[in-house]
């Protein structure tokens, strides 16, 4: 099999790419300096001068607030670079896994969201995630759809180094405690999307490490793991003003994933004592 990677500069594509290497699955990892997604023509041309089995695009605009500000801009990677590789998936008969968010949810009530359920997006950046998912929808019948949220990984800049950042300076923070959810750790889900796309599963689904939490739990129990003495005062987001609004409810189910043979991630606390090792920070 030969997979096409993009966004491998990115925390996902990243650790997709260490997988396939581990699994010796010939690849290719691609960033914005090798093809501009936003470019059909280029975007063709470089996908059918591979030749690829199948393309796991990582790649995405997710500057949630600068995308209010920036929406053609953000709709021209999201919705328009992801069109663009599944024409080219279209043509050349590849499989296509795409990453998709929690973003494309409103985030009211407090149930798990199933990858069945209406999709009503609060902002423009789950307007255009989802705007990605409906081009895949419509021109392929051999994709994964992957809502994923909350991720962190080495190769970027996440959650828990910002608040790993903060705490050199601070010994109070403020985080917001009433949007909950589940993190998300770039080594726990590549493994996971490299083995989906070596099988005929298609369809949309869930995955995020277990467990649900705020981000007020996410960054105390960082700074637990990390040994840090910080004081974390929780903030609703009523009082957090964002050019974006944020789903406040981002559970997510994962059951169809054991349904049809796939493996939970583990839990999110599992995942962050990891990845702080990974980290060198305990």
């Amino acid at each position: 099999m030969k997979v096409l990677v993009t966004g491998v500069g990115g925390q996902l594509g990243y650790d997709v790419c260490k997988v396939l290497a581990t699994q010796g699955v010939e690849h290719r990892g691609v960033g914005i300096q090798d093809v501009d997604v936003t470019d059909a023509t280029a975007t063709r041309n470089y996908i059918v001068e591979y030749g690829p089995d199948a393309v796991i695009h990582c790649s995405a605009w997710t500057a949630v607030d600068r995308a209010e500000e920036e929406l053609e801009r953000c709709r021209a990677v999201n919705a328009g670079g992801t069109r663009n590789i599944a024409v080219v998936c279209k043509e050349i008969s590849a499989k296509m896994l795409y990453i998709s968010t929690d973003y494309v949810f409103p985030g009211d009530g407090k149930r798990f969201y199933e990858p069945d359920d209406p999709t009503r997006p609060l902002g423009v950046y789950g307007r255009t995630k989802l705007e990605g998912e409906l081009a895949v929808r419509e021109l392929l019948e051999r994709y994964f759809i992957v809502r994923t949220s909350w991720v962190f990984g080495k190769n970027g800049n996440n959650f828990v180094k910002t608040m790993l950042r903060l705490a050199e300076a601070q010994m109070e923070i403020n985080v917001v405690c009433d949007q909950i959810g589940s993190p998300t750790y770039t080594v726990d889900l590549a493994p996971l999307l490299c083995d989906m796309i070596r099988t005929d599963r298609y369809g949309v689904y869930h995955a995020t490490n277990e467990g649900v939490c705020s981000w007020t739990e996410f960054a105390e129990e960082i700074f637990r793991l990390a040994g840090k003495d910080v004081k974390v005062n929780p903030v609703p987001t009523s009082e957090y003003p964002t050019c974006a609004a944020r789903p406040l409810n981002s559970r997510m189910s994962k059951d169809k994933l054991e349904q049809v043979g796939f493996s939970k991630l583990p839990h999110w606390k599992n995942a962050v004592r990891r990845y702080l090792k990974e980290l060198g920070k305990i």
